[in-house]
């Protein structure tokens, strides 16, 4: 036991120094303002239309892209169930391997193929399939949140999907129950605790990013991450506790919305039993 302990001291030292440590900062100096114990920061915060916008364009551009992602990876591993096994082990692979094309090199790409002179923008241009497609607005960043929400959502759900078994829409087809009423009344049910898992884990991957949304728009669209770098490493006023504050409005968010889906998990839990 004491040798266990011993060999779990290196991880709890790394664990306090770059996990803790910081957390405590950023929590401690959120309630310093003019070198005093103020709430003002906060104040400043909801008083601000500026940062009120920056969460709320993160929460749509993270709800949105987790949604979409979910839906388009629960298609794709659905159907990897039903392909041979090396075609299967492929798609896993190139999947972990886009999982990781993240940042300055996926904004890079996106900018060649659909900026305002990529590839694929001016073939579409030339058969009048569209007029004008902004890649660095709001819908142009829906696209690139959707490409990285894909692989991370396909590598989290594809063990969940092996808890289906193929007897059991064998047995509802028996029955007479449909596709629909199988998936409806037994796929997602049983799924339902892996993709509310999932789509938390999306929202928390797409909330906080940056270097993507950074290098394609420069810090010009408003989104929270966006702000709380412009707060510490800006090139005119730096707000190292404005941007603390900010940091644990958004670590209170994620918890909430982590707590409710914990909720819904234990609720569907329960319900099964």
């Amino acid at each position: 036991m004491n040798r266990a302990l011993l060999w779990l001291l290196p991880f709890s030292v790394v664990f306090v120094l770059f996990q803790l440590a910081p957390m405590a900062w950023v929590f401690t100096n959120s309630f310093i303002y003019d070198d005093r114990v103020s709430l003002e920061n906060y104040f400043e915060i909801f008083d601000s239309s500026f940062l009120l916008q920056a969460f709320s364009n993160s929460l749509w551009l993270s709800i949105t892209s987790s949604l979409i992602g979910l839906l388009i990876a629960s298609l794709l591993v659905s159907s990897l169930r039903r392909v041979n096994t090396k075609i299967r082990d492929w798609v896993v692979a190139f999947t972990n391997m886009t999982s990781n094309f993240s940042g300055v090199p996926l904004a890079f790409a996106f900018i060649i193929i659909l900026g305002f002179n990529g590839a694929v923008t001016l073939i579409l241009k030339k058969y009048g399939l569209i007029d004008d497609f902004n890649l660095y607005g709001q819908w142009g960043l829906l696209v690139i949140y959707i490409y990285f929400q894909i692989p991370l959502a396909t590598l989290l759900l594809y063990p969940a999907f092996d808890a289906l078994r193929d007897d059991w829409q064998s047995a509802s087809a028996l029955l007479g129950a449909s596709k629909w009423q199988f998936w409806l009344h037994i796929g997602l049910p049983v799924l339902t605790p892996a993709l509310l898992g999932t789509f938390i884990i999306l929202i928390a991957n797409a909330m906080g990013a940056y270097a993507s949304v950074y290098a394609l728009t420069s810090g010009n669209y408003n989104v929270i991450t966006v702000r709380i770098a412009s707060l510490v490493s800006g090139d005119l006023f730096l707000e190292p506790n404005l941007a603390a504050a900010i940091s644990v409005l958004l670590i209170g968010l994620l918890a909430f919305i982590t707590g409710i889906n914990q909720w819904l998990i234990s609720r569907s839990y329960h319900a099964k039993q």
